[in-house]
Formats: structure tokens, C-alpha cells, sequence
């Protein structure tokens, strides 16, 4: 048996009976987590110890230790899982001990030492097998850090020495391992992802799928503008650009190639249409709800602030589509396309726990009501017609499912813990920002641009929730230091710890594209990059002009509405109009002035930005009129 500590383990695929039985446990476990988080008031570190010993019991049988892992666990898993249990056993019994002791001042027993240094080896062999080794080998370097810091010289070093010390904080507090990350991912994250579970089981994806085919496949570029539409709606529920890929790409890419759109365009319009659905509310990715926790904000907030952003997003990349089926003169998709009558007709019943969700949040009700209001919903909506009606074993079914789909979230998060409170314990978090400001001159816009830089390489390969978690904590202070407000601040980091998962070189999610399209991931990676332009522009929008996300006046946030709009059609005519044989020289200026006047479109000074949206415009009524021409051809080199 050999170790892999480069790639993430194997996901194991049961027989039968054991699968079965695995789907039963993490049903059962799925339960407990409703009735703690909707029933009884649990105190935090009692709920993060059980919820981590309870995901690591199941994720080790579950998870091989490597990609060549055998289909059946070996009798390490059952040693690591049963350690696991025994360590939530005896957590939970001695709960009211370990919630009163006095952290740094009362002494470990023998058994508290064995079990906190088991959860703490526990959770790094969690985080290799379900992230691999780049989220691993940061935390390594963290805790060795932490360990024996002191031996560096100042500024640098700290004063912690002894390894209970490190003990002590990352295991016994919440400022660890059971910290905000685990936190959020044992109440929020958890019963929203059984709500998109619940919602799926029933046929939801397939009705978002037809919904949007029935709105836009007799369109131009139909299928692609399908993909768009139906991977933002199934993204908003799953929080994950990789499985949403997977999920409807495995439908939308193939139809775009045969309909004549390369491999690259093809893979590259799934990849940035579900990177996205992370930032679309009304549910978006879990990192939005640890955003929520770690500012303060209620989530209510956080979902007003990020709709009109996710919006422009996607008009930038829609447009991108449409502009690209003119150039290449494709015709609307000629197979069979259903209407929305018989759409609504078969879903309607899914329309229910949507606007309930929707409803509950507006109302101001907590996250985790919303979310058991809205998974119990589904549940009910689902009865009321006989083609979307989910069995006993359906339910039993989709909450095995959602626990079985936590385990790497919920293992990345514990991992992210351990840096967080590694951090907090030896001021590193503050260092590092001291570091960005004293390269970046404390010049706000150079600090921004740094800031982005470097949250995009800490998401490289990693889960969105972590990629968020390490900038909130190494970035973040940076921002806050400079004076910009900590929700747009966090929100900029948010956007680029999105982004990270189609951003070359490892663009996770361009990796799952390139499999279903048949083409070279990097290649997938550059055309969702283009694509996802108005996505790597927004962020610095959040900080010049912060009604953007709801902050401002009525008039502020309609004009910033109006203008982000215009601003996100200059970037995609900018990007795909003048690669047409268009108005000749005259297309490079034009080029570079439709984006100037996108950005003073979003202008905080009104003057500016009424000024920037009708220019704007204007320049598109040219670059039209001039084009019309040529529509078709394809722009000469140089030109």
C-alpha cells in the first residue's frame, strides 16, 4: 500500500447492500445535524467536535488514501474511522469538562492529550485525501510554523514553544479546528446543500435545464445561452463550480459541439457559467455564508449586496455567447426544445420551496431556519404532483447524499481552522498584512491589485470556502488597515477566491470541462477567463463605488445598476464584437474607449456616470452601425 501526497484520494463506489448501508449511516447523521442545529441550543465547541468526529467516522471509509485506492476500505480506514468515533465518544462525555476548563492555565489529562492530538493528525490525513496536497501542505507549513516560530528572529517569530500551547488553542477552543469555518459548514452550509440535495433528488436540476432551454434554444447560439442560464440556477444550489460542470456540462457541452462551437468555446462557456453560480443568490456557496459570520453581516445583507454583481456577471458572459454566435453565424439549436408551458407544467411544484426561500430571507429569519424551511419545502411541494413525488427512500436518499457531499467541504474547513487559529495565536495575520502594505507603498489601488494576485493563488486548486478563509485572514486585514469598508473588502476577496477555480494554471473546473469537451484544460481555462471578464473587473467596482452592493441611496444603487450594465456590455463587445471584419483600423481605438466608458458608466459621481452611459452608448450605436456590415468575417490580423 502507497501513499499519494500529491493527488486527492479515491471516492469509493459501494455494491448494493454496503451502499445501502453507508447512505443509511450518513442519512442518520444528516438528522442529527437538523435536530442540533433546529432543535436544540448546543454549546458551539460541543457541536463543532461532534459534527468534525462524526464527518471524519464516515470520510475515511468512504475516501481512499489515494486515486489507485482499492473500492473496498482497508483496515487503516476502519483504524482511522473507528479512532474518529472513539475520539467524538469521548468528547461527548466529557463536554461540560472541556467547555469549563480554563484554556492555557488548566493542565491536559492523559486522554484529553491523546484525543485532541488524534484530532488534530485526524483532520490533516481528512484534508489530503479530499483536497490534496495544496490546501495540506499550507496547513503543514502554518502549524510548523506556529511550532517553532520562536526560533526565528523578530519580526518574524513569536513566543509560543510548547506544543500544548498549540494544543490547547486549535483543539479545545472554537478559534481552531472547530472554529467559524466548521462552524458555518455544521449549520448553514449543511442544511442549505440538503435543500439543493432535496431539490435535485426531485427533478429540480432537469426543470432549471428545460427552463432555460424552453427561454433561449430558438435563440441564436441557443444551447450555449441554455448553459449559461441552467449552470448559474444549478450553481446557486450546489456552491461548487466543479460539480456543476459535471452536472450540466456533461448535457450542454456536447450540444454546443455539434451545434459548431469549438471544444475550447464549448468547455470554456460551462466552466465560467458555473464558476459564477457560486456568486448567485438567492443561495450562492457556502463561502458566502462564512463571509456572513466572519463581518458580521447578516446573510440577508450579503445576498442584496452580491444579486446586482452576479447579475452583471452574467450578462457579460450571455453576451459574450450571443456576440460569438453572430460572428460564427450559427443557427438556433434544431432538435427538440420544450415549451414553457409543458416546463411549468411538470415543475411547477419547484417554484415553492424557491420563493419560500426567498420569502423567509426577506422576512429576516436566520440562514438555518431559511434553510430547514426550505428543505422541508421541497419535501411537501414535491407531493402536490405525481411525476415529481419523492419515496421515503428518496428522502432517506438525498440526506445520505448531502452528508456524503459535506465531507471534503467539511474536512477543508477544519483544516482552514487550524490556520485561523494558528494565526490568531502568533499574529502572523497582521504580519502579513504589514508585508502587502509595505510592498504596495500603502497606494490603495495597488494594494487592491495585490490583494487579488495573491487570493487567486491561495485558491489555486482548492475548494472556494478555503481559497475565502486563507485571503479573509492573510488579505483581509491588509484591506481593513487601508480603510476600505470590511463587506466590500470581503466581498472583493470573495469574488477572486470564486474566480480562482478557472483561473490558470490549475483552474479545477476547466480540469472536469476538458474531460466532457475533449480538449486541452488550459485552452478551456484562457476562454473562461475571457469569458469571466466582467467578473474579474467587478471587485474593484465593489471598492470605487460601493452602491454596487446595495450601499448607498435608492438613486444610487438604480444608477449604479444601469451603469454596471452598460459597463459589462462594453467589456464583451470589447472582447468579441471587434474580432470581426468591422470598421478596419478604427476597431483598436474604439476597443480601448468602450471599456473607459464602461468604468465611468460605474463612476461614484453621478455626473460622471450619467455622462459615461450615454457615451457608451453611443459608441455602441457606431460600432453597430459600422459593423453590420460585417458580421460573420472574421477580423484580418492586426486589425
Amino acid at each position: 500500500m502507497t501513499f499519494s501526497l500529491v493527488a486527492t484520494g479515491r471516492r469509493r463506489t459501494f455494491a448494493s447492500a454496503p451502499a445501502k448501508i453507508q447512505t443509511v449511516l450518513a442519512a442518520a447523521f444528516a438528522v442529527w445535524v437538523i435536530y442540533a442545529n433546529l432543535f436544540v441550543i448546543s454549546d458551539p465547541l460541543v457541536l463543532g467536535i461532534l459534527f468534525v468526529s462524526g464527518i471524519l467516522t464516515l470520510l475515511f471509509p468512504s475516501i481512499g488514501h489515494s486515486p489507485n485506492a482499492s473500492n473496498t476500505p482497508t483496515i487503516l480506514d476502519w483504524a482511522l474511522s473507528a479512532l474518529s468515533l472513539a475520539a467524538g465518544i469521548f468528547f461527548f462525555f466529557n463536554a461540560e469538562v472541556i467547555s469549563n476548563r480554563i484554556s492555557l492555565l488548566n493542565p491536559f489529562t492523559g486522554p484529553q492529550f491523546f484525543f485532541g492530538t488524534s484530532i488534530l493528525l485526524l483532520t490533516l490525513e481528512a484534508t489530503r485525501r479530499t483536497t490534496g496536497a495544496g490546501l495540506t501542505g499550507i496547513v503543514v507549513l502554518f502549524l510548523l510554523y506556529n511550532w517553532f516560530g520562536y526560533l526565528l528572529p523578530p519580526p518574524f517569530g513569536h513566543g509560543i514553544d510548547e506544543f500544548s500551547y498549540l494544543l490547547d488553542i486549535l483543539v479545545f477552543t472554537t478559534d481552531g479546528v472547530f472554529g467559524v469555518p466548521v462552524q458555518v459548514v455544521a449549520s448553514y452550509v449543511f442544511l442549505f446543500v440538503m435543500f439543493g440535495t432535496l431539490l435535485a433528488k426531485a427533478g429540480g436540476g432537469g426543470f432549471f435545464f428545460d427552463l432555460a432551454s424552453a427561454a433561449t434554444g430558438n435563440s441564436r447560439g441557443g444551447p450555449a445561452k441554455v448553459a449559461v442560464i441552467s449552470s448559474g440556477l444549478y450553481g446557486t444550489m450546489s456552491g461548487s463550480p466543479t460539480s456543476d460542470v459535471v452536472a450540466t456540462g456533461s448535457i450542454t457541452i456536447p450540444i454546443m459541439k455539434r451545434l459548431g462551437y469549438s471544444k475550447r468555446f464549448s468547455g470554456g462557456v460551462e466552466v465560467a457559467a458555473s464558476t459564477g453560480g457560486s456568486a448567485m443568490p438567492p443561495i450562492m456557496g457556502s463561502a458566502a455564508f462564512i463571509l456572513a459570520e466572519y463581518t458580521g453581516t447578516p446573510y440577508r445583507e450579503v445576498v442584496y449586496a452580491a444579486l446586482v454583481p452576479a447579475m452583471l456577471y452574467y450578462v457579460g458572459v450571455f453576451l459574450q455567447v450571443h456576440l460569438r454566435a453572430v460572428r460564427e453565424d450559427l443557427r438556433p439549436y434544431s432538435g427538440e426544445i420544450p415549451t414553457l408551458k409543458s416546463t411549468f407544467g411538470f415543475g411547477w411544484p419547484f417554484l415553492i420551496p424557491i420563493g419560500i426561500i426567498i420569502g423567509v430571507l426577506i422576512a429576516g429569519y436566520s440562514p438555518v431556519f431559511t434553510a430547514g424551511a426550505g428543505a422541508l419545502a421541497v419535501v411537501l411541494a414535491t407531493l402536490l404532483s405525481k411525476r415529481t413525488r419523492m419515496s421515503p427512500w428518496d428522502v432517506v436518499d438525498a440526506l445520505g447524499e448531502t452528508t456524503l457531499r459535506i465531507l471534503p467541504v467539511a474536512g477543508a474547513c477544519a483544516a482552514a481552522g487550524l490556520v485561523i487559529g494558528g494565526l490568531s495565536m502568533t499574529g502572523l495575520g497582521m504580519k502579513a498584512a504589514n508585508v502587502i502594505i509595505e510592498i504596495s507603498g500603502g497606494e490603495a489601488f495597488l494594494t487592491l491589485l495585490l490583494a487579488a494576485v495573491v487570493t487567486i493563488i491561495l485558491g489555486l486548486g482548492m475548494p472556494t470556502p478555503s481559497a475565502y478563509i486563507l485571503a479573509a485572514v492573510l488579505v483581509g486585514p491588509a484591506l481593513t488597515k487601508i480603510g476600505f469598508p470590511i463587506l466590500e473588502s470581503h466581498m472583493f476577496l470573495l469574488y477572486y477566491a470564486i474566480l480562482s477555480a478557472l483561473t490558470p494554471p490549475i483552474a479545477v473546473a476547466a480540469l472536469a470541462a476538458a474531460a466532457i469537451a475533449d480538449e486541452d484544460p488550459f485552452s478551456i481555462a484562457f476562454e473562461a477567463v475571457r469569458l469571466a471578464a466582467v467578473g474579474f473587473v467587478m471587485p474593484f467596482v465593489f471598492i470605487w463605488n460601493p452602491a454596487i452592493l446595495g450601499q448607498g441611496t435608492g438613486l444610487e444603487i438604480a444608477l449604479v445598476a444601469v451603469g454596471g450594465f452598460v459597463g459589462a456590455c462594453a467589456i464583451a463587445v470589447s472582447f468579441e464584437w471587434f474580432r470581426l471584419k468591422t470598421a478596419g483600423r478604427s476597431s483598436l481605438p474604439m476597443k480601448v474607449l468602450l471599456p473607459l466608458g464602461g468604468a465611468a458608466a460605474v463612476a461614484p459621481n453621478l455626473y460622471v456616470s450619467v455622462a459615461g452611459i450615454i457615451a457608451t452608448v453611443a459608441m455602441f450605436v457606431i460600432v453597430y452601425m459600422a459593423a453590420s456590415k460585417g458580421v460573420g468575417k472574421e477580423a484580418e490580423p492586426g486589425e
